[in-house]
């Protein structure tokens, strides 16, 4: 069964989430009524810090020090801020993060200074240490009177103030949708880079120890068998000269399959001629699952003519499968896997299954690891089911085209 879009993806996290939802009177209640009473206290802190340091500074702006005070108020705003990221966290399951810190531009008082007035969180998080005391009062009060005589509303009471707590740290305090864009254009930038300066290496690699290792030692086979036939003077000198000829000739079928699979590795012949039908049907040729590999491929348009999405993502979606089915030879202890791609609306879904052991995730280092952050550079999704003792299902999407990437 074929899952249609990303849209599948977050319905199973969102169902996996409902299953695992706390009891009304669990921990994860009391931790939320402990950040409630915290807010008055942190809200008083917040609110002190925020205003004497803005006030200060904005007072006596037209002076040297008034400037970089205000710089410093902001960073000390900016640190509050994180207090109430982390709190959110840890009481509301938040998935806010934490944000790239301030880098000043140019050195000195001067670079601190302009680098802090003009980050737009900055001012988010001193508007939220002031708004914390308003708040913080009334949370502390409600959260308190509920604890003490509305007992058996008290899990609904928390609940509505635990909303609107995390919705205040959210609206202020998270990066924004700009920088956090930056943020993962930054990093998938960095994937990138790392990808091909990886791909480089191995090319030089393969290069030096294959071909170039064989194509040194066919030169000298032929020039030694050069110097013979110059030399030829019985039979058995002809056998000799004639034995480093076919040397010659085996390192030459040698060298040039090297370079074959060298090429294929870059980007594959097949691919670029007839399209992910025929290059992933090569792929499962190859493996050596022994039940063999199924592959269906379906990529019509909407008007049901086939049509190919762009190279790049071809080239992902190739390499994609072909490490997963590499996985599968190698670790997945499997009798049989299938590949399935198709589209769905704008996207490009790859599905590759298999019934062996399971227990394969995406940890740190791992392959898979590494093709969920080459995915993500295309705004791909990767996702991965393989409870121990199977199957491993992998479910891949990808933007048809990459303009077409979120942005």
């Amino acid at each position: 069964m074929k899952p249609l879009h990303r849209r599948t993806v977050d319905a199973i996290k969102g169902q996996d989430a409902r299953m695992d939802r706390p009891p009304l009177y669990g921990a994860r209640m009391w931790r939320q009524v402990g950040q409630l009473l915290l807010n008055l206290p942190l809200g008083v802190v917040g609110f002190t810090l925020t205003t004497i340091t803005l006030t200060a500074g904005l007072g006596m702006s037209i002076t040297v020090v008034g400037l970089p005070l205000l710089a410093g108020g902001l960073a000390v705003s900016r640190f509050l801020g994180g207090l109430g990221r982390r709190r959110a966290r840890a009481a509301y399951d938040s998935a806010i993060h934490e944000p790239e810190p301030v880098w000043p531009r140019r050195p000195g008082v001067v670079g601190f200074t302009i680098a802090h007035l003009t980050d737009l969180l900055n001012w988010r998080s001193a508007l939220y240490n002031v708004l914390m005391l308003p708040w913080g009062i009334l949370s502390f009060t409600v959260a308190l009177v509920a604890v003490t005589v509305m007992w058996p509303v008290l899990p609904w009471v928390i609940r509505a103030l635990a909303a609107i707590d995390r919705i205040l740290i959210e609206s202020l305090l998270f990066p924004g949708a700009l920088a956090e864009r930056v943020r993962e254009l930054e990093d998938d930038r960095g994937t990138v880079v790392d990808t091909a300066a990886a791909d480089l290496r191995r090319i030089e690699r393969d290069l030096h120890d294959g071909a170039q290792a064989r194509l040194v030692a066919l030169a000298m086979d032929l020039g030694m068998a050069k110097e013979r036939l110059r030399e030829v003077e019985t039979e058995d000198d002809v056998a000799a000269a004639t034995k480093m000829v076919d040397n010659a000739h085996g390192e030459v079928k040698l060298a040039l399959q090297e370079l074959r699979d060298l090429a294929r590795g870059i980007h594959p012949a097949v691919l670029t001629d007839r399209g992910l039908d025929a290059a992933l049907s090569a792929v499962a040729a190859r493996c050596t699952v022994p039940g063999g590999v199924k592959v269906n491929v379906d990529l019509k348009g909407p008007d049901g003519r086939p049509e190919r999405p762009d190279s790049a993502v071809e080239g992902i979606a190739y390499f994609t499968v072909s490490e997963l089915l590499t996985n599968v030879s190698k670790h997945a202890g499997a009798r049989s896997a299938s590949v399935d791609v198709w589209r769905s609306d704008d996207q490009l879904m790859v599905l590759v299954q298999d019934d062996g052991k399971g227990g394969a995730a995406p940890y740190p280092g791992s392959g898979l690891a590494g093709l969920t952050e080459r995915i993500r550079a295309v705004d791909g999704v990767l996702l991965v089911q393989s409870p121990e003792g199977g199957p491993t299902s992998v479910t891949v999407e990808l933007p048809w085209r990459t303009h077409t990437a979120r942005r």
